[in-house]
């Protein structure tokens, strides 16, 4: 019989070689006392997902099996870290705004302007160029408009009257009433009861009186007949000009804030065709070039053309006509709303 002390050894030696057949490393690490500890879910690296269940890291049951060995052991599921969720986006705060609310007046105890303003809003700071920018147009007559809080100004047009106003807008309802005291002015042209044709006459409008002193300028030139112009209240003097010749008639008139006015300027004058002809009752000779003048000798009107139209204020002229280095003349009388023909015998 083998001494004792190697019947041990060789004891030993088969332990160990089962030991070392029947455990895998890590399983035999964790038997001996030093396998490290289960790595936590979260010390795994994103995006990572399992490829399939668990692996055991049981030794192998059967005889070789060790009494003493560790309950089966598992390897933690391997668990991917999800992103955290993602919070809802914070909507953008709405700006502060204010509502800018207009309307308009004819003026004081004056009815309201329901139509034909127009409303512009400007910054009220210069660009760098020196401009004062338009922020907001509208032509509604009782327009909101929605702005940022700050300074503008306001410009409010109704015909020819306008009025301007300096508003700082905050984060609420600003009211702003202005007073645009326009009247307004409709104006036609007569001879006798006969309404003069639009196109034929048109009129210029001046401020204050045409007895008053003084070059002024037109507030408004070439107004037709039957147009409304919508002025400031106040009183005008008309200037209303039948044809392109002397029918000139000037007309005071007052307007009221509110209030349309119409105004009948009558003239007296009529229309007259000029004719050379070699005989009484001819043709036309073409080629002709015509003056009527006064019979002081001013020139009224000139003309070229075989059948000119003046219209001349009612009284006295002369026509002289030219044609093929030859000179003829006659004079000849304008009756009030009396259209005629003035014919001149080239002889």
């Amino acid at each position: 019989m083998a001494p004792v002390h190697h019947r041990a050894l060789a004891w030993m030696r088969a332990l160990t070689c089962v030991l070392a057949i029947g455990l895998s490393q890590p399983a035999l690490a964790q038997f001996i006392g030093d396998a490290p500890p289960p790595i936590p879910p979260a010390n795994v690296p994103q995006g990572l997902t399992p490829s399939g269940p668990a692996i055991s890291l049981a030794p192998p049951s059967g005889p070789a099996a060790t009494p003493g060995l560790p309950a089966t052991l598992t390897q933690p599921p391997v668990t991917t870290a999800l992103p955290p969720a993602t919070a809802p986006l914070a909507t953008a705060p709405v700006p502060q705004q204010g509502v800018l609310a207009l309307n308009a007046r004819f003026g004081k105890d004056l009815p309201a302007v329901t139509s034909g303003v127009v409303w512009r809003v400007y910054s009220d700071r210069p660009d760098a160029s020196g401009a004062f920018q338009l922020v907001r147009e509208d032509r509604s007559p009782t327009p909101n408009i929605v702005l940022a809080p700050g300074g503008y100004v306001v410009h409010a047009s109704l015909g020819l009257v306008s009025a301007v106003r300096p508003v700082t807008l905050r984060n609420d309802t600003l009211r702003e009433q202005f007073d645009l005291p326009a009247g307004g002015l409709r104006i036609e042209g007569r001879v006798g009861t006969t309404k003069i044709p639009q196109g034929q006459i048109t009129f210029s409008i001046y401020k204050g009186s045409q007895f008053e002193v003084g070059e002024r300028a037109p507030l408004a030139q070439n107004v037709a007949a039957g147009d409304v112009l919508l002025v400031p209240e106040g009183t005008y003097y008309i200037i209303s000009n039948y044809g392109d010749a002397n029918s000139v008639v000037r007309s005071d008139i007052r307007v009221q804030a509110g209030k349309l006015t119409d105004v009948i300027c009558t003239h007296r004058a009529a229309v007259i065709t000029l004719k050379l002809v070699s005989d009484k009752g001819g043709e036309a000779l073409a080629n002709t070039a015509w003056s009527v003048i006064t019979p002081a000798g001013d020139v009224i009107k000139e003309y070229n053309g075989a059948f000119p139209k003046v219209i001349l204020s009612e009284g006295e002229y002369r026509v002289i006509a030219k044609n093929e280095g030859k000179v003829f003349e006659r004079p000849f009388n304008v009756s009030n709303g009396v259209d005629g023909e003035v014919e001149v015998i080239a002889r």
